[in-house]
């Protein structure tokens, strides 16, 4: 796979995750009063997703680095 490739996966699996996030805290708030474990581990999940979107982009940035030194 090529380093283009690779970048156009990692943007994909951004978007992707940035959306779910979205979606997944959206519902957190949307819940009002419910039961104090589901929303734990629904923002338990969410910071995991955020974690993963840190890890991508440093991906990303390593790949657009890469990029322009061979460009």
């Amino acid at each position: 796979m090529s380093e283009e490739d690779d970048l156009r996966h990692v943007e994909e699996d951004l978007a992707r995750l940035r959306a779910e996030t979205k979606d997944l805290r959206d519902q957190i708030r949307d819940m009002g009063a419910t039961d104090q474990v589901e929303i734990s581990a629904m923002i338990s999940m969410a910071d995991e997703q955020e974690g993963l979107i840190a890890e991508l982009e440093g991906r990303r940035d390593d790949l657009l680095r890469r990029l322009e030194g061979a460009g």
